[in-house]
């Protein structure tokens, strides 16, 4: 396939051609107030010759707006783009397309995709693109939007593939880990639509979340890791307290611990510190040993 790259053909300004054509319209019409009294046929032909004329200077002008670009044909081939803005005159044989070059978003279509671990997802995403190069964009692909659209799925749905939802120890996951899944999403997406002339800005998760059929199934498995987790956290905090309040028992001699009566209290404060609702204590009237 041709490989075309845009030219910049910005054409001359325009204001002087409209002043020339309004010249020739105007020099038109007084030869024919001239020359129709004695029907004198050259200035009736001059004043023929100058509206064509003026004719064909209007329709060398072209407005281009902000933002925009003006792609010019010739007889099927790409002869350049205009990209300076205002009123610019070129030659009245091109042929012309309008092209925007502003900064454009769309949200890709929800996908269901299977992670790594093979678990269904559903996965979008926003993209934030701009067209680069206009002859790209025009000849080389059939429709660019249509284009850039089916290629973020296709970059969407290999990241999703290539990453677990949840992560597994340090690895990189869907989930906690947004910001390298963008990053790694905008270059992939780049390398796909780089041949129609797109340049990506931006591409962000927009929704992640399991597939309906499992997603009772996976909340409750988070649930219990949390729960699992939580659990730990509060053994450890309640082994260190009671590994304090032993040393302290020690160290300031309050009071004097068999192995037996260290066993009770480390039971009985485990208890105190990793029940889930509140203990009721009993007061023991009598000796330690009682």
């Amino acid at each position: 396939m041709q490989r075309i790259a845009e030219t910049r053909r910005d054409g001359l300004s325009g204001g002087a051609f409209v002043a020339l054509a309004l010249g020739l319209f105007v020099g038109a019409v007084a030869l024919v107030v001239k020359g129709a009294p004695s029907e004198d046929g050259v200035l009736i032909g001059g004043a023929a010759l100058g509206t064509l004329l003026g004719i064909v200077v209007l329709k060398g002008l072209v407005m281009v707006n902000p933002n925009e670009a003006v792609v010019l044909q010739l007889f099927g081939r790409y002869v350049g783009t205009i990209r300076e803005s205002g009123l610019r005159f070129t030659s009245p044989l091109y042929t012309r397309a309008r092209l925007s070059v502003r900064v454009m978003n769309f949200d890709s279509a929800k996908l269901k995709v299977n992670d790594e671990d093979g678990n269904p997802v559903e996965i979008a995403a926003v993209v934030v693109m701009q067209v680069r190069d206009t002859a790209q964009a025009r000849f080389q692909v059939n429709d660019f939007m249509s284009f850039v659209r089916v290629q973020a799925e296709v970059a969407l749905r290999n990241i999703a593939s290539r990453y677990p939802y949840d992560g597994h120890d340090e690895g990189i996951s869907l989930r906690a880990h947004t910001q390298h899944i963008a990053e790694e999403l905008k270059v992939e997406l780049q390398a796909h639509v780089e041949e129609a002339g797109i340049a990506i800005i931006d591409a962000k998760i927009s929704h992640l979340a399991y597939a309906p059929e499992i997603a009772h199934a996976m909340l409750q498995r988070q649930q219990a890791s949390a729960i699992v987790a939580a659990r730990q956290r509060i053994v450890e905090g309640a082994v260190g307290m009671v590994q304090m309040a032993l040393a302290m028992l020690a160290e300031h001699n309050v009071v004097e611990l068999d192995e037996e009566r260290k066993a009770a209290m480390v039971s009985n404060l485990l208890v105190v510190l990793c029940g889930e609702r509140s203990t009721q204590p009993v007061v023991n009237t009598g000796t330690i040993y009682q």
